[in-house]
């Protein structure tokens, strides 16, 4: 009651007394000679106690906060694969904070931490990456009190299990890194503590793509990358620390080695995994090697490649151009990554709020569930199933045949009546996880090596 006589007491101040709608411009009442102008500063002064008024009286509940400066904006740095116009459009009318993208790839996200912790305020990066961000003081521990989902975020993370059971944690097991010593520690601490490093939004078991109408036989093994039936028609991930992982799948697949841990390699090891992935190469096997997402959809779509490394969006990108594609499950498991936001050391004031304010929203539901429709999966799941219909988390999660075509957020079809999802539930695909997205302790050795495998 005490909101709507507020906004009525405006109405009869910004209309004459022939009854000039609110709707009409400012523009157009400033030409009525019989009409007093109402300045756009008088106009937010009379909306702010409205406001103010409405606040005092605790009825306004579960609405955006009121950014008194003005709209404030986050420069959001991340991979483009993580930056969806439809969930910054969405943040924008929901928390009337707008998102700037900075689109990078993997290892700019990385270079951008270290060296420009000034040219973002929120950033969404691959918890793989902690072991070089961290020491380095530019980021600060998150403060998990303030994270209103913090409880509900997946076990894959806080626990490394899925459905009660522990999976595979070789490499940077986000479990491994999630937690800090204290809020401006740079030490990762093994217990559970109220200073986060990522607060986890994303993740996925990776594995193989494929294009089945091309290749035309089962593919059930990760040493099909390297098979010379596929000569000139592979492709893998040229980023040091992810695609020496798939090397390392593809080498135990193989039989040749056994590795104690494939996130952290001796000198030896990743000697032996470039050797083998060296002479693949001289022999003609690779058609290319990409780092951007979009180079993967335009490699597979062009039918250049029909097997490759891949991200499940880059997937979703391909089939919703007609074109067939498979995110093939393989009998080995699949290579797991995980990303989360993070917060520079010297983000302070309004615009840190509006970064607790964005990343609880993110949290909240809405953008899971659009993540979740491109094949990725939500930290929060509960939430996000909340803004699914009752037959895209059966198809998506559950594992089940479609009742309904499968949709895209943009509206393209992935999946039509009857089919079900590349390699089944949420935990069927992540309970078979064998390894993450790691740096290793001989990491400067791995890059240089992994330099001269794509140069030979």
């Amino acid at each position: 009651m005490i909101l709507a006589h507020v906004l009525l007491f405006i109405t009869k101040v910004l209309t004459n007394r022939k009854g000039i709608s609110m709707k009409k411009s400012i523009e157009d009442i400033s030409k009525k000679k019989k009409v007093k102008k109402v300045s756009r500063r008088k106009f937010v002064k009379l909306t702010a106690a409205a406001a103010g008024v409405a606040a005092g009286s605790n009825l306004i509940t579960g609405f955006p906060a009121v950014h008194a400066s003005g709209q404030i904006t986050l420069r959001y740095l991340s991979t483009a694969v993580n930056q969806h116009p439809g969930i910054a459009k969405k943040a924008r009318d929901v928390l009337g904070i707008n998102v700037q993208y900075i689109p990078v790839t993997t290892d700019e996200v990385t270079k951008r931490i270290i060296t420009q912790p000034n040219s973002f305020d929120i950033v969404d990066s691959e918890y793989f990456s902690l072991k070089k961000l961290m020491p380095t003081g530019n980021l600060v521990g998150i403060d998990a009190k303030r994270i209103k989902e913090m409880n509900n975020i997946v076990t894959a993370f806080t626990k490394g299990e899925v459905n009660g059971k522990k999976i595979g944690d070789q490499g940077t097991a986000p479990k491994k890194v999630l937690y800090l010593k204290g809020a401006n520690s740079t030490e990762f601490s093994s217990t559970p503590t109220d200073h986060i490093t990522l607060i986890p939004t994303v993740y996925n078991a990776d594995t193989l793509g494929i294009r089945p109408d091309l290749i035309k036989r089962p593919i059930n093994s990760w040493t099909e990358l390297l098979n010379p039936e596929f000569k000139g028609k592979a492709s893998i991930l040229n980023i040091p620390s992810i695609g020496i992982m798939d090397a390392a799948m593809v080498v135990e697949a193989m039989g040749e080695y056994k590795y104690p841990d494939k996130g952290n390699m001796t000198k030896k090891e990743i000697d032996l995994t470039m050797k083998i992935l060296t002479e693949a190469k001289k022999a003609g096997q690779f058609r290319a090697f990409w780092s951007d997402f979009n180079e993967s959809v335009n490699l597979m779509a062009s039918g250049e490649v029909v097997i490759q490394s891949m991200w499940a969006p880059a997937i979703t990108a391909v089939k919703s151009k007609g074109i067939p594609c498979v995110y093939q499950p393989l009998k080995e498991g699949y290579r797991a990554w995980a990303a989360g936001f993070g917060l520079p050391s010297t983000l302070k004031g309004k615009k840190l709020d509006a970064a607790y304010e964005f990343i609880n929203w993110f949290l909240s539901g809405w953008a899971g569930a659009y993540l979740n429709r491109q094949g990725y999966y939500s930290a929060v799941l509960p939430t996000a199933k909340k803004y699914m219909e009752a037959y895209e988390w059966a198809y998506w999660m559950e594992g089940k045949p479609a009742t309904q075509d499968i949709k895209s957020p943009s509206g393209a079809l992935l999946a039509k009546t009857g089919e079900t999802r590349d390699g089944g539930s949420y935990n069927d695909r992540m309970g078979a996880v064998k390894c993450w997205n790691a740096v290793m302790d001989e990491n400067k050795y791995m890059v240089r090596s992994w330099n001269k495998f794509i140069a030979a």
